[in-house]
């Protein structure tokens, strides 16, 4: 039930589509999505490639859990090396795509090589077919989406818009038109390689081993675990409700990290997002619904999450909740990460007010803001400078000390002034600044966790990057807060053998430092795990965080700790004794 046993491998430059064996060995040591697919690119990629030649790989992988009636189960990940980071990077994206690729009896897909010309794939149970997207090319991921579907039918597709065509390192890939695997340039990857977009029908279906003692298992434990309507804050709220956390504890980015309040919060905050809100949206088998389908003016989207509102909304200094929307819908639409997107023309804007380059935009420019979408994702005008992303401005036009980056990628909406494990996560982070690996915030910030101590915090975050590396391997959404045990048990039901979460643990270490390894073949040391200079000099003003930093020297023995405990040495390399620990 667990794995269909079967990789689907394409070559672009061939044109030839071939089924392999599923390594079963790997299988176990990393169960799926995103430690198999780290694994299947560090056996697999050479040293040193340029992530946008045709030697990178494209993996779509799924987990074990996948295509079943578990619950929150509707996430694929999609891995390759980083064009905007050059770390392996691995995007989770929900929808529907990842149990049709089971249903139509495939694991995952690796995607090979380079195409003479724009294609799309087309995958139906054994029919796999590269088809001619040139009339595509051009497009928008939403125009592309429609197209395919009338010329296929029913079909689930991923597409890439102009910014991954333009090869931009925020671009990201889209599906089901407002879902997307956003980070590192993911996007770029299947831009290089002139694919279009990926289609997928399925019909094969999976075998469970006791439909009966499953779902009774599962009721049993969702009802445990409180997964239902009436008290799910993802099905009443969404992320948005973060916005009134982050602004009381004041960690919600403002003006490009100069502040962690905003004295409009309430204009893009839940209860604005819930007045605009018409409908609810479910991933595959997921009872949360965190979709919210909204409109207000012209704009019709789904979202904003509230990446994209403390990015481009408080960071920004636009309070406009339709201009966020409709900026939001833009980069869907052109496939561009709302994160970096949204940081970037934060930093230009400050650039421009403190006079160091002048980019023609300010904070709360409106106008100019709604225009960046477009002129980033066709390298147009000053969208050509601001496509490249923070750490390509700052090497050009000065302003270092406050490009908010780490590895190349823009941090998230989470003030790690005021949440100081915020920080160690955004430095530690596989892919560069990351809070899906690890979001000690919830715990800290907005728990009952000193922010202001790195007193345990290594620990903390080696944890939660554990299970969490567990949790997009197997592949359970983020969103459900399954303890590790939890995962355990269910696994045994799915895997039909005992999973204990002593193995889980020992799996998420062993992903997290597989990880680690292929950024360190690649170059990547102590000193690229560095947060910018602004957290650890620049006195926060307003808010619950007015007077706070986070000083170097309580950040650098932070990341020693972290090393220490991980079993990696001074300058953060795996030991020989780690790796012979985990059987690296």
């Amino acid at each position: 039930m667990a794995y269909t046993g079967k990789v689907l491998r394409v070559n672009l430059s061939t044109g030839k589509a071939e089924t392999e064996a599923l390594n079963d060995k790997w299988a176990k040591e990393y169960l799926g999505g995103k430690g198999l697919s780290i694994k299947y690119l560090y056996e697999e990629l050479e040293p040193g490639i340029d992530p946008l030649s045709e030697k990178n790989k494209l993996v779509l992988m799924t987990g074990p859990i996948t295509g079943t009636i578990v619950p929150n189960s509707g996430k694929l990940a999609v891995a390759a090396k980083s064009p905007a980071t050059g770390t392996i990077l691995d995007c989770s994206i929900g929808g529907h795509f990842a149990p049709q690729l089971k249903y139509a009896g495939y694991d995952a897909v690796i995607i090979e090589g380079k195409s003479n010309i724009p294609v799309y794939l087309f995958i139906d149970d054994d029919r796999v077919e590269l088809r001619s997207a040139a009339d595509m090319w051009g497009k928008g991921a939403h125009e592309t989406e429609h197209m395919i579907s009338d010329r296929l039918g029913e079909v689930v597709t991923m597409a890439i818009g102009q910014a991954g065509e333009n090869l931009l390192p925020m671009s990201c890939i889209s599906t089901e038109l407002y879902r997307q695997a956003g980070r590192g340039g993911i996007g770029a990857v299947m831009g290089s390689k002139n694919l279009k977009a990926v289609s997928v029908r399925g019909s094969k279906g999976l075998k469970a081993p006791d439909i009966r003692k499953l779902s009774a298992a599962l009721n049993k434990i969702k009802k445990e675990d409180t997964l239902t309507e009436d008290n799910m804050w993802a099905y009443s709220d969404g992320t948005p409700m973060i916005v009134d956390l982050s602004q009381q504890t004041g960690i919600l980015p403002t003006r490009n990290f100069q502040e962690g309040t905003f004295d409009e919060f309430e204009k893009v905050n839940s209860e604005a997002v819930k007045a605009v809100t018409k409908a609810k949206k479910a991933c595959f088998a997921c009872p949360l619904a965190c979709g919210k389908y909204v409109e207000t003016g012209t704009t019709r989207v789904e979202g904003p999450e509230y990446e994209t509102i403390a990015l481009c909304s408080s960071n920004c200094g636009i309070s406009d909740l339709e201009a966020v929307l409709e900026f939001n819908r833009l980069c869907d639409d052109y496939c561009l990460d709302t994160i970096s997107a949204g940081n970037t023309i934060a930093f230009a804007m400050e650039m421009t007010e403190k006079g160091i380059h002048d980019f023609g935009i300010r904070f709360g420019d409106v106008e100019k803001f709604l225009q960046m979408p477009e002129l980033m994702s066709n390298k147009e005008g000053v969208g050509a400078d601001l496509s490249q992303g923070v750490s390509y401005l700052a090497d050009k036009y000065g302003g270092k000390e406050f490009a908010m980056q780490v590895k190349k990628l823009e941090i998230p909406g989470y003030e790690a002034r005021g949440s100081w494990s915020m920080g160690l996560a955004y430095g530690t982070a596989d892919r560069g600044a990351c809070h899906l690996r690890a979001w000690p915030a919830a715990v800290e910030a907005f728990g009952d966790i000193d922010p202001f101590t790195i007193e345990g915090k290594a620990e903390l975050v080696i944890d939660m990057q554990n299970d969490n590396s567990v949790k997009f391997s197997a592949i359970f959404c983020d969103f459900w807060a399954l303890s590790t045990e939890r995962m355990a048990e269910i696994l045994s039901l799915i895997l039909e053998r005992e999973v204990t979460a002593e193995e889980l643990t020992t799996i998420g270490d062993r992903v997290y430092c597989l990880a680690r390894l292929f950024n360190e073949r690649e170059g990547f040391t102590r000193k690229d795990d560095g947060l910018p200079e602004r957290i650890h000099k620049d006195e926060l003003t307003t808010g619950a965080t007015k007077g706070k930093l986070l000083p170097k020297d309580e950040y650098d023995k932070m990341l020693s700790e972290y090393y220490k405990i991980r079993g990696w040495d001074e300058d953060g390399k795996v030991t020989a004794d780690k790796k012979a620990a985990l059987n690296l």
